[in-house]
């Protein structure tokens, strides 16, 4: 493809990508190059999303744009946040609040993050000190990558063999992201060279394995290497962290800080039904999907039909000789724009080339798959609909049904299988990967009487009902709630995690830190996981940030260690409670993954992501207890 400043010959190709690129976001970079909001006032409605194209219109757009890339590059202006909230209510085409600036500002690279301004000097300042990561799927990387930029000595233990964490383990055929890659991504190490707008499980490794190579990280890593515990010692304010090798050998290790980066999705849960162990065929969890797993021509039986489920049955479907589905509750089935389709050469060049685009391409995902949707999932006061729990609710459900009822088209049968009877949100909806189409293959059955059974060769229902199997794929999700487990993490009192958790009510301070356990940190801990939307990545780097932001205070107050209060632990997970409790996950009747065995959602946030990102933004000083003996005083 041509590159800039455009040469005449290559006119004709480049006006064929700008044809596929998106209008609002080529507007956004026409303003960006020129310095002229006037381009805002006269192109707004016509390339308002939603609205019907104005193809005239966007043909001008072109033509400004194709004269401006003839020329070599300019300057561009400073974007005032002012002009910059125009800009961006312009490119989604809805009111976008102030509150919003300084976030996507940051994110998109106008302006750097306090916590990453103040690192350029934060090693020297630090001194002998050093930290190690457990863990390096996208926490641990997001991590190693940002202390590598600090200088900050760090070491990294990893129980797998490479790098990728969930996106290592979880290789099922099908599996994929539910949420665009363009905004599932780094915001400082962008890829323009997707394949797929909602890429499979082997590029999104192999994008994990590049970052990797670029910041020298595999010299780093310890792989094939699990720890086993970790205890703090209070007289040096040190760690102890032991490890087990793959050769089964213990190793002690001594640190000044751990960042735990194991995150929530990596102990596989299988439910303890009677006969398991006597099955004679394969029995497999997504989680643990391994080569010698033989599907074709096979009678499988998957139990469970969450995320996972939603991929890899449409996709051996066809391979199978029978498939049964065995669904204990139906999910919300959403249609999604280009889930299915590849990006072209054209809309790869825009984003790798064109100035700007890729910037306001990853701002408006992040808007539609974000804080949008979040007012729909607060409970309405005095609501009596239990299917919905306001009237934003009711909307989308409105919504989903039409979406959900076109697919069944006449099967009314298979339309009361399918159909949910709590509120959208209320367990994670689902992006349709031809779901429907699949159900109604000749192979394919939808079972919803429950298990009661495994027997040799079958899997047996409540009603009595043999349903013959080679093969049990299990799509039970993971053990989200057991945050940590098996390791035992020993602070400060004695007392271990599980000892202040028990065994699946996990809490931490802006799910990050916890009193009694100083300089640990935790990378998607509880309460971090978005359900509302958004990229887990986005939340994994504001964060990092705040760890960023720990390691400058205790440079700055020339500390040791650092522990978050236990009062300001309490009120904020007594704001988290509140909060969930008008939140659409603890609706009544409603059972997920988010939530213990006792009902408290341990998983998920509650907050917008920009709530979020302004309570994470830089730690405050006075939530927190300071180790400030001198490094003499301590002993060696």
């Amino acid at each position: 493809m041509p590159s800039l400043p455009l040469r005449a010959e290559d006119e004709p190709e480049v006006r064929a990508a700008l044809r596929e690129a998106d209008a609002p976001v080529l507007l956004m970079v026409l303003v960006q190059l020129t310095g002229e909001t006037r381009w805002l006032d006269e192109f707004a409605e016509a390339v308002r999303p939603g609205a019907a194209p104005d193809a005239a219109a966007i043909a001008r757009l072109h033509d400004l744009l194709v004269n401006v890339l003839r020329l070599p590059a300019a300057k561009p202006r400073a974007l005032t946040p002012a002009m910059f909230n125009r800009m961006m209510t312009v490119c989604v085409g809805q009111e976008v609040p102030p509150e919003y600036v300084p976030m996507i500002m940051e994110d998109l690279g106008f302006e750097v993050a306090p916590s990453l301004a103040v690192v350029e000097h934060l090693a020297e300042r630090l001194g002998d000190f050093r930290i190690l990561i457990i863990g390096v799927g996208a926490a641990g990387l997001c991590a190693a990558m940002q202390l590598s930029k600090a200088g900050i000595p760090f070491d990294v233990v990893e129980k797998n063999p490479d790098v990728g964490g969930t996106w290592f383990e979880n290789r099922y055929p099908g599996a994929g992201v539910d949420a665009p890659n363009h905004l599932y991504s780094f915001s400082f190490e962008q890829n323009h060279s997707w394949t797929r707008f909602f890429v499979r499980q082997p590029e999104l490794l192999a994008y994990f394995r590049d970052c990797a190579r670029r910041y020298g990280l595999y010299e780093r890593i310890e792989f094939n290497t699990e720890v086993v515990s970790a205890s703090y010692a209070p007289a040096d304010a040190m760690w102890t962290v032991w490890t087990r090798g793959k050769d089964g050998q213990l190793r002690e290790r001594r640190v000044n800080a751990v960042i735990s980066a194991v995150g929530q999705l990596n102990r596989p849960a299988i439910p303890a039904i009677p006969g398991l162990d006597q099955f004679q065929g394969t029995a497999v969890h997504t989680a643990t999907w391994h080569d010698g797993v033989e599907v074709e021509g096979k009678r499988v039986a998957m139990i469970g039909t969450g995320a996972s489920g939603m991929q890899v049955a449409p996709t051996i479907a066809p391979q199978v000789a029978r498939l049964t589905i065995f669904q204990r509750s139906p999910n919300w089935i959403r249609m999604r724009p280009r889930y299915h389709e590849q990006v072209s050469a054209g809309k790869q060049w825009v984003l790798s080339t064109l100035p700007f685009y890729a910037t306001w391409y990853r701002f408006q995902l992040f808007w539609a798959n974000s804080d949008a949707l979040h007012h729909a999932l607060q409970k309405e006061p005095g609501w009596t609909d239990t299917r919905t729990i306001s009237p934003a609710n009711a909307v989308l459900r409105e919504q989903w049904e039409v979406h959900m009822r076109e697919s069944a088209g006449d099967d009314a049968e298979l339309l009361a299988k399918t159909m949910p009877d709590y509120p959208p949100f209320g367990k994670r909806p689902l992006l349709d990967n031809n779901w429907f189409d699949m159900l109604r293959r000749p192979n394919v059955a939808l079972v919803t009487d429950g298990v009661e059974r495994i027997e040799g060769d079958a899997v047996v229902t409540r009603s009595g009902e043999r349903h013959p199997a080679d093969v049990i794929v299990f799509a039970t999700g993971f053990q989200a709630s057991r945050m940590l487990y098996p390791m035992e993490i020993r602070g400060r009192h004695g007392r271990t995690l599980r000892d202040l958790w028990g065994d699946e009510n996990p809490r931490a301070h802006l799910g990050i830190t916890v009193p009694g356990f100083p300089n640990f940190f935790l990378l998607y801990g509880p309460n971090t996981n978005l359900g509302h939307g958004g990229s887990v990545i986005f939340h994994l780097e504001i964060q990092v940030r705040y760890v960023l932001g720990c390691l400058e205070l205790l440079a700055s107050s020339g500390s040791r260690a650092m522990e978050c209060r236990e009062d300001v632990y309490d009120a904020y997970n007594e704001r988290v409670d509140a909060a969930h409790n008008a939140m659409v996950w603890t609706h009544a009747g409603v059972n997920n993954w988010y939530k213990n065995r006792v009902g408290r959602v341990t998983t998920n946030s509650p907050w917008r992501i920009v709530d979020y990102w302004t309570m994470a933004r830089a730690p405050q000083e006075g939530d927190f207890l300071f180790d400030k003996r001198p490094v003499a005083a301590l002993p060696d």
